[in-house]
């Protein structure tokens, strides 16, 4: 009877370090609370360069590195970067909605639903921000391997 491999820890499975992982999508938190406190608009370089170039930067780790799953890496990285997201914007509701947030009804519940939404909204955006980029890394890193065949 052959004894059983130990179980691959997040490190083999996903080619970085935990805190690597969380480093990387903490490099987008600074936009999202940019955008969120409205210091940034919406149009021109810089709000492009702040949302694009996070997963830029993770798309060239996971491939540059040669991580074993890039799709699973970068889309844990987005993931990340969501949850972080949805923390700063529960923490920043006010200031967000410069002291008039979304209410359905009045009284002390009435932010409820619209603060759920945002949560799901957050998650959301990330998990789907990292997929895209998981997809672009993924189809680099095979690119670049079948150049090494």
């Amino acid at each position: 009877m052959h004894p059983t491999p130990p179980a691959a820890g997040p490190r083999e499975a996903l080619g970085l370090p935990p805190a690597a992982l969380v480093g990387l999508a903490a490099v987008g938190l600074p936009g999202a609370v940019l955008r969120q406190l409205h210091l940034v608009g919406d149009d021109g370089p810089v709000p492009l360069l702040l949302a694009v170039g996070p997963v830029v930067l993770w798309i060239a780790v996971a491939v540059v590195r040669r991580v074993p799953n890039p799709f699973l890496a970068v889309l844990v990285t987005g993931t990340l970067l969501g949850v972080m997201t949805v923390v700063s914007h529960q923490l920043l509701w006010e200031a967000s909605f410069r002291g008039t947030p979304p209410a359905i009804g009045v009284g002390p519940a009435a932010t409820v639903l619209p603060r759920v939404g945002a949560v799901l909204g957050g998650l959301s955006a990330g998990a789907v921000t990292g997929a895209v980029g998981g997809l672009v890394a993924w189809g680099l890193q095979r690119l670049s391997s079948v150049g090494r065949r």
